[in-house]
């Protein structure tokens, strides 16, 4: 395949640097190569106008819309060249959506991808900059890293408004705790929910930092939701939230809590030495494997009476959640095998958790929300198939919900 190259004459490029004496004349605040950006950028801006228009400038209109120029708005570029001021044309009908320099965008440097992808793997501004000078014979100041990174402030505003879909079959609700320096090191807890839409894919619903658990700030992250446009979930799980359930029957009053189970029998082998700990966890699978909750509450009861003296406190944990552990008994294998745990969260506070590890912690909250929802947006890119057994599993929620889906 061929390609066509736009080459620059010899006698243009000695007539350009016809008055060159020193690099400040090219490369300075005034220099060459700041104008002849800036000279470039708005002629490419005015081929875009006139290829979305139809016709140059005193030609005449041709577009059915009868749309024609209106004048100039004002825009400054920063990038590595410090900041360039240029022109952007417009049209009367305010649909001309540059492309070289998109509607909002303020940067222009062909670093800002490379940092923010080295930033959203928990790399810090120090760690960029060498990486950077190392790879590509760069210097980029930390300033310009901070510059960059800061952008995405305003992308985590976004995505977090963002509207939803109205039903979500499954959300999974879980948090990690991360340090963050206020004057004295603070232990936060960063809240994730992931909905499984209809089609069977994962999505980041929301990012959430809170100092306590409760039902208050409970209530607060569901009517974030409904605010959004969710006006139904069929089953939430939940690593037993404080407060969740409460809340979200509140909002959400048809919703199943489903507690995780997976959770439970972790926090259950807490009590149990390494040695005894696969036949306790054999025992603890009779239960949650049984076919109906009459039968798990008989094979509890067994359980109870073989390790009470040894593990009193698993059994009174089971007895104490049971409500909020036995409802996936109500459903068929499809479906219970999709709520039957949290891992599809886990899997998402595992990358999480080795971003925050080498760093101790983090110096504000905005810096931990920036790095999670790159890290987030990373993670997301591969979400590219359904859940497994989805299929089968829609298949049984549309008919144990589908007059909730109908009224949708």
């Amino acid at each position: 395949m061929s390609t066509k190259k736009h080459a620059i004459s010899d006698e243009l490029v000695a007539q350009l640097l016809g008055n060159y004496q020193k690099p400040e004349d090219l490369i300075g605040e005034n220099g060459l190569l700041k104008q002849l950006t800036k000279l470039l950028v708005e002629k490419a801006l005015e081929a875009e106008m006139a290829q979305h228009l139809g016709h140059d400038k005193h030609e005449s209109v041709i577009n059915p819309a009868g749309n024609t120029r209106n004048g100039k708005s004002r825009k400054t570029l920063k990038g590595d060249f410090g900041e360039l001021p240029i022109e952007v044309p417009r049209d009367r009908l305010s649909t001309f959506e540059p492309q070289i320099i998109p509607k909002h965008q303020t940067r222009w440097t062909g670093f800002d991808e490379k940092i923010l992808s080295l930033y959203a793997r928990g790399m810090t501004v120090r760690e960029i900059q060498s990486h950077l000078e190392e790879i590509y014979g760069a210097e980029v100041s930390p300033s310009l890293i901070s510059s960059v990174t800061d952008a995405v402030a305003e992308e985590v505003k976004t995505w977090q408004s963002r509207p939803l879909d109205p039903v979500y079959p499954i959300v999974y609700l879980d948090c990690i705790h991360v340090k963050v320096r206020e004057g004295a090191v603070r232990v936060k807890a960063v809240y994730l929910a992931i909905g499984v839409t209809m089609s069977g894919e994962k999505e980041v619903l929301g990012l959430w930092l809170s100092q306590t658990e409760g039902a208050k700030f409970w209530l607060q992250v569901v009517t974030e939701l409904r605010n959004r446009g969710v006006q139904d979930i069929f089953i939430a799980c939940v690593d037993g939230l404080k407060g969740f359930p409460e809340a979200i029957e509140a909002v959400f009053p048809q919703t199943t809590v489903q507690l995780c189970i997976v959770h439970m029998v972790r926090h259950s082998l807490n009590y149990v030495s390494w040695k005894r700990r696969p036949e306790v966890a054999t025992d603890l699978k009779r239960i949650y494997q049984s076919a109906t909750a009459e039968e798990a509450e008989l094979r509890l009861g067994e359980f109870e009476a073989k390790w009470d003296d040894e593990y009193l406190p698993i059994g009174q944990s089971w007895r104490r959640n049971w409500p909020r552990l036995i409802p996936f008994f109500d459903y068929p294998p499809e479906i219970r095998k999709v709520i039957y745990t949290t891992n599809a969260i886990e899997s998402v506070n595992m990358s999480l958790r080795k971003l925050t590890k080498n760093r101790g912690s983090f110096p504000s909250d905005e810096a931990l929300l920036k790095l999670f929802y790159l890290a987030l947006r990373n993670i997301s890119k591969k979400w590219t198939m359904p859940i497994r057994d989805w299929k089968a599993a829609l298949n049984r929620f549309t008919i144990e919900f589908g007059e909730r889906i109908a009224q949708l």
